[in-house]
């Protein structure tokens, strides 16, 4: 079963490429610009998260797919990488994956040449976690 925040991620990845959430039955689209801030999601992809999983909004799904994000938190669905471009798509936990990745309609990707989407990063975390690698090895290495 995909949860809520691999879900999250998975929008928030494709968003950083461009893609759409479509919203109120296809009426209207949304795309928070920035995607991240920092070590944190930013305010505006935030904001578009709650009125996607708002039952107010209607259906919702992102641009070039058939499923719906609500259809995506159900337990039949999970999270996988795309076998061309290694970003996050939807397949079904049973039965048959979906048609295409929503990559099928972005002319220059995959493109190694640009960074890829990612997640936010706590910097203080990581330099953290490289430092106690690095304080391991020299003491292991005593």
């Amino acid at each position: 079963m995909a949860t809520k925040h691999e879900v999250k991620q998975y929008l928030a990845y494709w968003f950083q490429l461009g893609k759409k959430v479509m919203i109120n039955n296809g009426s209207a689209s949304l795309l928070p610009q920035p995607v991240i801030q920092g070590d944190r999601y930013s305010d505006e992809f935030e904001t578009t998260w709650q009125q996607i999983i708002s039952p107010e909004t209607g259906e919702c799904y992102l641009e070039g797919t058939q499923e719906t994000i609500d259809e995506l938190l159900t337990p039949s669905w999970e999270m996988s990488h795309c076998s061309r471009c290694t970003m996050p798509v939807p397949v079904r936990s049973l039965g048959m994956p979906p048609e295409l990745c929503p990559c099928n309609d972005l002319l220059n990707w995959p493109n190694t040449e640009l960074p890829a989407p990612r997640s936010p990063v706590n910097n203080t975390e990581q330099l953290t976690a490289i430092r106690d690698r690095l304080n391991n090895v020299s003491s292991t290495s005593r």
